[in-house]
């Protein structure tokens, strides 16, 4: 990355809990500037206070709101594609997985990624910066309940695949995390097991190794 540690900038979605936060509070603590957003603007006002950061809050399927954050770091580093859609539950089986709630898993999960993606990748090349896709073993397990969310997570991995050999001098990381204790997995699995997984500020401190060591793009496991 081009700019200096004190002027480099990072929009983070998801960012109000979880894995979100986590990262952005490893960033910031390192000097990162941080354009944050969710749609929790409470939760969000309340970490981008913490964090000296900028709150945009609002829905990253909304094509308004990815304008919003796009035009909020004109010169930018780091896209950090983490929030994500979970959808019904409990999860149900493919056959009864409304096809309403699908369209709204893939707007979350795949286009507005893609949206973001496409809204910052001149000044990412101008940066010759990174994104980070946040992934998911359900892109490829076949775990029931989880056939929407594993569907997105599948095609947002197969697009950082193909952005990554589209922009050469952009890096592009599809990152599956492995199961942290987040309120979507207590949603998913229990308050109980999920309390079992990983501290997601464990796995931030990887994801923010990953982005200073700079590997080449890729797909990323912490599992």
């Amino acid at each position: 990355m081009t700019h200096t540690t004190s002027t480099r900038t990072a929009i983070i979605t998801g960012a109000s809990r979880g894995l979100g936060l986590a990262l952005a509070r490893s960033l910031a603590g390192a000097g990162w500037r941080l354009v944050l957003t969710a749609r929790g603007a409470a939760d969000l006002e309340r970490a981008a206070a913490e964090l000296d950061a900028v709150a945009i809050p609002g829905d990253v399927s909304d094509p308004a709101h990815v304008e919003r954050l796009a035009s909020a770091a004109p010169e930018l580093d780091l896209l950090v594609n983490n929030a994500s859609d979970l959808g019904p539950t409990p999860l149900p089986r493919l056959a009864d997985l409304p096809l309403d709630a699908f369209a709204a898993l893939l707007a979350t999960n795949v286009t507005a990624p893609l949206a973001l993606a496409q809204a910052t990748l001149p000044a990412l090349r101008a940066a010759r910066g990174a994104i980070v896709n946040v992934t998911s073993d359900a892109a490829t397990g076949a775990y029931e309940g989880w056939g929407g969310y594993g569907a997105g997570k599948a095609a947002l991995e197969q697009l950082s695949n193909v952005l990554a050999a589209e922009e050469p001098d952009v890096r592009v990381w599809w990152v599956d995390p492995g199961e942290m204790n987040t309120r979507m997995l207590a949603d998913a699995v229990g308050a109980e097991e999920a309390a079992g997984a990983a501290d997601p500020a464990k796995v931030a401190a990887a994801l923010h190794d990953l982005v200073s060591s700079r590997p080449a793009s890729g797909r990323v496991t912490f599992q």
